[in-house]
Protein backbone atom coordinates (compact mmCIF):
# COMPACT_ATOMS: atom_id res chain seq x y z
CA UNK A 1 0.00 0.00 0.00
CA UNK A 2 2.92 2.33 0.96
CA UNK A 3 4.61 1.69 -2.33
CA UNK A 4 1.25 2.49 -4.34
CA UNK A 5 0.79 5.92 -2.31
CA UNK A 6 4.24 7.14 -2.91
CA UNK A 7 3.66 6.23 -6.90
CA UNK A 8 0.55 8.33 -6.55
CA UNK A 9 2.31 11.18 -5.00
CA UNK A 10 5.43 11.18 -7.63
CA UNK A 11 2.52 11.33 -10.40
CA UNK A 12 0.91 14.22 -8.87
CA UNK A 13 3.78 16.41 -8.40
CA UNK A 14 4.59 16.13 -11.81
CA UNK A 15 0.92 16.93 -13.20
CA UNK A 16 1.43 20.54 -10.75
CA UNK A 17 4.46 21.00 -12.40
CA UNK A 18 3.45 20.48 -16.03
CA UNK A 19 0.36 22.38 -15.19
CA UNK A 20 2.36 25.58 -13.40
CA UNK A 21 5.37 25.21 -16.54
CA UNK A 22 2.21 25.40 -19.25
CA UNK A 23 0.54 28.82 -17.62
CA UNK A 24 4.21 29.70 -16.80
CA UNK A 25 4.78 30.08 -20.86
CA UNK A 26 1.01 30.50 -21.98
CA UNK A 27 1.19 33.98 -19.39
CA UNK A 28 4.20 34.88 -21.30
CA UNK A 29 3.49 33.99 -25.02
CA UNK A 30 0.52 36.02 -24.40
CA UNK A 31 2.02 39.41 -24.84
CA UNK A 32 3.94 42.14 -22.42
CA UNK A 33 1.50 42.93 -19.65
CA UNK A 34 4.33 46.01 -18.85
CA UNK A 35 3.34 47.50 -22.24
CA UNK A 36 -0.44 46.61 -21.89
CA UNK A 37 -0.23 48.73 -18.32
CA UNK A 38 1.48 51.80 -19.67
CA UNK A 39 0.44 51.82 -23.36
CA UNK A 40 -1.43 54.75 -23.14
CA UNK A 41 0.24 57.87 -21.02
CA UNK A 42 3.25 56.41 -19.89
CA UNK A 43 6.69 56.63 -21.63
CA UNK A 44 9.54 54.25 -22.41
CA UNK A 45 11.50 54.73 -19.93
CA UNK A 46 8.67 53.85 -17.51
CA UNK A 47 7.26 50.63 -19.17
CA UNK A 48 11.07 49.92 -19.29
CA UNK A 49 11.46 50.10 -15.68
CA UNK A 50 8.14 48.15 -14.93
CA UNK A 51 9.45 45.15 -16.79
CA UNK A 52 13.05 45.23 -14.93
CA UNK A 53 10.98 45.18 -11.60
CA UNK A 54 8.90 42.20 -13.13
CA UNK A 55 11.74 40.33 -13.82
CA UNK A 56 10.58 40.83 -17.64
CA UNK A 57 14.03 41.44 -19.37
CA UNK A 58 15.98 38.27 -18.00
CA UNK A 59 16.03 35.15 -20.42
CA UNK A 60 13.60 32.80 -20.45
CA UNK A 61 15.44 30.06 -18.87
CA UNK A 62 16.19 32.22 -15.69
CA UNK A 63 12.79 33.47 -15.66
CA UNK A 64 11.97 30.52 -15.40
CA UNK A 65 14.16 29.02 -12.93
CA UNK A 66 12.95 31.78 -10.83
CA UNK A 67 9.40 31.48 -11.20
CA UNK A 68 9.73 27.79 -10.05
CA UNK A 69 11.54 28.47 -7.33
CA UNK A 70 9.26 30.95 -5.76
CA UNK A 71 6.06 29.13 -7.27
CA UNK A 72 7.46 26.10 -4.56
CA UNK A 73 7.19 28.63 -1.91
CA UNK A 74 3.97 30.07 -3.11
CA UNK A 75 5.12 33.01 -4.14
CA UNK A 76 3.93 34.26 -7.46
CA UNK A 77 4.47 37.90 -7.38
CA UNK A 78 2.95 40.70 -7.15
CA UNK A 79 -0.52 41.87 -8.92
CA UNK A 80 0.30 43.89 -11.84
CA UNK A 81 -3.18 46.00 -11.04
CA UNK A 82 -3.84 45.44 -7.45
CA UNK A 83 -0.40 46.06 -6.34
CA UNK A 84 -0.07 43.09 -3.57
CA UNK A 85 1.02 39.47 -3.71
CA UNK A 86 -1.29 37.60 -6.34
CA UNK A 87 -1.37 34.53 -3.59
CA UNK A 88 -2.58 36.70 -0.85
CA UNK A 89 -5.41 37.91 -3.31
CA UNK A 90 -6.42 34.49 -4.63
CA UNK A 91 -6.38 33.24 -1.16
CA UNK A 92 -9.14 36.37 0.07
CA UNK A 93 -11.18 34.92 -2.68
CA UNK A 94 -10.74 31.38 -1.56
CA UNK A 95 -13.29 30.82 0.89
CA UNK A 96 -15.97 32.24 -1.18
CA UNK A 97 -15.57 29.64 -4.07
CA UNK A 98 -14.95 26.85 -1.43
CA UNK A 99 -18.33 27.87 -0.27
CA UNK A 100 -20.55 28.17 -3.38
CA UNK A 101 -18.25 24.35 -4.54
CA UNK A 102 -18.92 22.95 -1.17
CA UNK A 103 -22.64 23.60 -1.24
CA UNK A 104 -23.26 22.69 -5.06
CA UNK A 105 -21.44 19.55 -4.45
CA UNK A 106 -23.38 19.06 -1.26
CA UNK A 107 -26.67 19.54 -3.38
CA UNK A 108 -25.62 17.58 -6.74
CA UNK A 109 -25.10 14.63 -4.00
CA UNK A 110 -27.71 14.70 -1.51
CA UNK A 111 -30.29 15.20 -4.01
CA UNK A 112 -29.20 12.92 -6.62
CA UNK A 113 -29.38 10.35 -4.31
CA UNK A 114 -33.41 9.78 -3.37
CA UNK A 115 -33.73 10.64 -7.28
CA UNK A 116 -31.54 8.18 -8.58
CA UNK A 117 -32.74 5.44 -6.34
CA UNK A 118 -36.73 5.85 -7.04
CA UNK A 119 -35.69 5.95 -10.58
CA UNK A 120 -34.37 2.73 -10.67
CA UNK A 121 -36.78 1.39 -7.94
CA UNK A 122 -39.73 2.68 -10.56
CA UNK A 123 -37.72 1.61 -13.55
CA UNK A 124 -39.66 1.68 -16.36
CA UNK A 125 -42.92 4.01 -14.95
CA UNK A 126 -43.55 7.59 -15.77
CA UNK A 127 -41.17 8.48 -12.99
CA UNK A 128 -38.43 6.97 -14.25
CA UNK A 129 -39.00 8.79 -17.42
CA UNK A 130 -39.38 11.87 -15.88
CA UNK A 131 -35.98 11.36 -13.97
CA UNK A 132 -34.39 10.41 -16.84
CA UNK A 133 -35.58 13.32 -18.80
CA UNK A 134 -34.55 15.82 -15.85
CA UNK A 135 -31.29 15.10 -16.08
CA UNK A 136 -30.96 15.15 -19.70
CA UNK A 137 -31.68 18.33 -20.06
CA UNK A 138 -29.79 19.34 -16.82
CA UNK A 139 -26.70 18.08 -18.49
CA UNK A 140 -27.61 19.57 -21.90
CA UNK A 141 -28.06 23.39 -20.63
CA UNK A 142 -24.99 25.74 -20.67
CA UNK A 143 -24.25 26.93 -17.14
CA UNK A 144 -23.92 30.48 -17.99
CA UNK A 145 -27.50 30.18 -20.11
CA UNK A 146 -29.33 28.38 -16.78
CA UNK A 147 -27.55 31.30 -14.70
CA UNK A 148 -28.81 33.98 -16.85
CA UNK A 149 -32.16 32.56 -16.89
CA UNK A 150 -32.25 32.03 -12.70
CA UNK A 151 -31.62 35.59 -12.48
CA UNK A 152 -34.74 36.74 -15.07
CA UNK A 153 -36.77 34.51 -13.27
CA UNK A 154 -36.07 34.82 -9.53
CA UNK A 155 -34.20 38.21 -9.30
CA UNK A 156 -35.63 39.93 -12.40
CA UNK A 157 -39.37 38.81 -12.51
CA UNK A 158 -40.13 37.45 -9.63
CA UNK A 159 -37.83 39.42 -7.16
CA UNK A 160 -37.39 36.77 -4.98
CA UNK A 161 -33.43 36.49 -4.21
CA UNK A 162 -30.80 39.39 -5.37
CA UNK A 163 -28.26 38.74 -8.57
CA UNK A 164 -25.29 39.54 -7.81
CA UNK A 165 -22.77 39.78 -4.47
CA UNK A 166 -22.12 37.96 -1.63
CA UNK A 167 -23.45 38.81 1.70
CA UNK A 168 -26.03 36.65 2.96
CA UNK A 169 -27.43 33.10 2.11
CA UNK A 170 -30.32 34.24 -0.68
CA UNK A 171 -27.12 36.05 -2.39
CA UNK A 172 -25.37 32.32 -2.57
CA UNK A 173 -28.85 30.46 -3.45
CA UNK A 174 -28.71 31.32 -7.38
CA UNK A 175 -24.80 30.53 -8.07
CA UNK A 176 -25.41 27.31 -5.94
CA UNK A 177 -28.12 25.76 -7.52
CA UNK A 178 -26.56 26.87 -10.95
CA UNK A 179 -23.34 25.58 -10.25
CA UNK A 180 -25.04 21.85 -8.77
CA UNK A 181 -27.34 21.76 -12.14
CA UNK A 182 -24.79 19.46 -14.20
CA UNK A 183 -23.20 17.65 -11.27
CA UNK A 184 -27.04 16.92 -10.03
CA UNK A 185 -28.26 15.69 -13.26
CA UNK A 186 -25.28 13.63 -14.32
CA UNK A 187 -25.34 12.07 -10.30
CA UNK A 188 -28.78 10.98 -10.86
CA UNK A 189 -27.96 8.76 -13.82
CA UNK A 190 -25.48 7.44 -12.12
CA UNK A 191 -27.09 6.20 -9.02
CA UNK A 192 -30.07 4.83 -11.31
CA UNK A 193 -27.57 3.26 -13.39
CA UNK A 194 -25.64 1.67 -10.34
CA UNK A 195 -28.27 0.78 -8.17
CA UNK A 196 -29.56 -0.95 -10.73
CA UNK A 197 -26.89 -3.25 -11.58
CA UNK A 198 -26.33 -3.99 -7.88
CA UNK A 199 -29.90 -4.87 -7.91
CA UNK A 200 -29.55 -7.98 -10.45
CA UNK A 201 -26.38 -9.40 -8.08
CA UNK A 202 -27.05 -12.91 -6.39
CA UNK A 203 -26.72 -11.79 -2.91
CA UNK A 204 -29.38 -8.98 -3.31
CA UNK A 205 -31.81 -12.22 -4.55
CA UNK A 206 -30.28 -13.97 -1.49
CA UNK A 207 -31.07 -11.18 0.99
CA UNK A 208 -34.86 -10.89 -0.23
CA UNK A 209 -35.06 -14.75 -0.21
CA UNK A 210 -34.48 -14.27 3.68
CA UNK A 211 -37.47 -12.53 3.85
CA UNK A 212 -35.86 -9.02 4.33
CA UNK A 213 -37.89 -6.06 3.68
CA UNK A 214 -37.09 -4.07 0.48
CA UNK A 215 -35.87 -1.24 2.06
CA UNK A 216 -33.44 -3.12 3.78
CA UNK A 217 -31.94 -5.09 1.01
CA UNK A 218 -32.00 -1.14 -0.76
CA UNK A 219 -30.47 0.28 2.32
CA UNK A 220 -28.02 -2.22 3.74
CA UNK A 221 -27.18 -4.60 0.53
CA UNK A 222 -27.25 -2.11 -2.80
CA UNK A 223 -26.56 1.32 -1.61
CA UNK A 224 -23.54 0.16 -0.07
CA UNK A 225 -22.26 -1.01 -3.01
CA UNK A 226 -23.61 1.13 -5.64
CA UNK A 227 -22.25 4.79 -3.59
CA UNK A 228 -18.54 3.52 -4.43
CA UNK A 229 -18.31 5.09 -8.11
CA UNK A 230 -20.80 8.19 -7.15
CA UNK A 231 -18.44 8.63 -3.89
CA UNK A 232 -15.36 8.75 -6.85
CA UNK A 233 -16.74 10.68 -8.98
CA UNK A 234 -18.23 13.35 -6.40
CA UNK A 235 -14.56 13.40 -4.63
CA UNK A 236 -13.45 15.02 -8.29
CA UNK A 237 -16.33 16.87 -8.43
CA UNK A 238 -14.74 18.98 -5.91
CA UNK A 239 -11.76 20.33 -8.31
CA UNK A 240 -14.60 19.94 -11.33
CA UNK A 241 -16.73 23.13 -9.56
CA UNK A 242 -13.75 25.17 -8.23
CA UNK A 243 -13.03 25.24 -12.06
CA UNK A 244 -16.20 25.69 -13.25
CA UNK A 245 -17.04 28.29 -10.75
CA UNK A 246 -15.61 30.39 -13.12
CA UNK A 247 -18.49 31.01 -15.32
CA UNK A 248 -20.81 31.05 -12.44
CA UNK A 249 -18.64 33.53 -10.41
CA UNK A 250 -18.45 35.64 -13.61
CA UNK A 251 -22.20 35.12 -14.22
CA UNK A 252 -23.39 36.61 -10.36
CA UNK A 253 -20.54 38.58 -9.56
CA UNK A 254 -19.60 36.28 -6.90
CA UNK A 255 -16.26 37.56 -5.31
CA UNK A 256 -14.74 33.87 -5.61
CA UNK A 257 -11.07 33.39 -6.72
CA UNK A 258 -12.83 32.53 -10.33
CA UNK A 259 -13.72 35.82 -10.83
CA UNK A 260 -10.48 37.22 -9.85
CA UNK A 261 -9.15 35.26 -12.32
CA UNK A 262 -10.92 36.15 -15.09
CA UNK A 263 -10.47 39.88 -15.00
CA UNK A 264 -6.82 38.80 -14.45
CA UNK A 265 -6.61 37.17 -17.62
CA UNK A 266 -9.01 39.99 -19.13
CA UNK A 267 -6.13 42.75 -17.80
CA UNK A 268 -3.28 40.87 -18.41
CA UNK A 269 -2.22 40.54 -15.03
CA UNK A 270 -0.24 37.21 -15.41
CA UNK A 271 0.87 36.55 -11.55
CA UNK A 272 -2.76 36.60 -10.75
CA UNK A 273 -3.47 34.02 -13.25
CA UNK A 274 -0.42 32.09 -12.90
CA UNK A 275 -1.10 31.66 -8.69
CA UNK A 276 -5.00 31.32 -9.49
CA UNK A 277 -4.35 28.10 -12.30
CA UNK A 278 -1.77 26.49 -9.81
CA UNK A 279 -4.26 26.44 -7.10
CA UNK A 280 -7.48 25.01 -9.17
CA UNK A 281 -4.38 22.14 -10.03
CA UNK A 282 -3.32 21.93 -6.70
CA UNK A 283 -7.31 21.32 -5.64
CA UNK A 284 -7.69 18.67 -8.30
CA UNK A 285 -3.97 16.89 -7.61
CA UNK A 286 -5.77 16.80 -3.77
CA UNK A 287 -8.98 15.64 -4.93
CA UNK A 288 -7.36 12.87 -6.77
CA UNK A 289 -5.22 12.19 -3.77
CA UNK A 290 -8.49 11.42 -1.90
CA UNK A 291 -9.90 8.95 -4.48
CA UNK A 292 -6.85 7.29 -3.86
CA UNK A 293 -6.92 7.06 -0.17
CA UNK A 294 -10.74 6.13 -0.77
CA UNK A 295 -9.94 3.24 -3.11
CA UNK A 296 -7.21 1.96 -0.68
CA UNK A 297 -9.86 1.82 2.65
CA UNK A 298 -12.56 0.44 0.66
CA UNK A 299 -10.88 -1.90 -1.82
CA UNK A 300 -8.63 -4.70 -0.70
CA UNK A 301 -7.30 -5.60 -4.26
CA UNK A 302 -5.43 -2.23 -4.28
CA UNK A 303 -3.91 -2.55 -1.04
CA UNK A 304 -2.66 -5.98 -2.08
CA UNK A 305 -1.32 -4.96 -5.44
CA UNK A 306 0.84 -1.92 -3.63
CA UNK A 307 2.69 -4.55 -1.05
Amino acid sequence: MRRYLMRRLVLLVFVVWGVVSVTFVVTLKAGDPAAFMYHIRETKEEIEELRRRLGLDRPLHEQYFNYLVKAVQGDFGSSIRHRQPATALILDRLPYTLLLGGLALLISFFLALPIGVLAAVKRGTSLDGLTMLFALVGQAIPVFWLGILLILIFGVWLRWLPVSGAGSLKHLALPAVTLAAYPLARNARLVRSSVLEVLGREYVTTARAKGLKDWTVLIRHVLRNALMPIMTLNALDLGSLLGGAVITESVFGWPGMGRLTVLAIRDWDYPVVQAGVALIAMTYVLANLLVDLLYLALDPRIRLEGQ
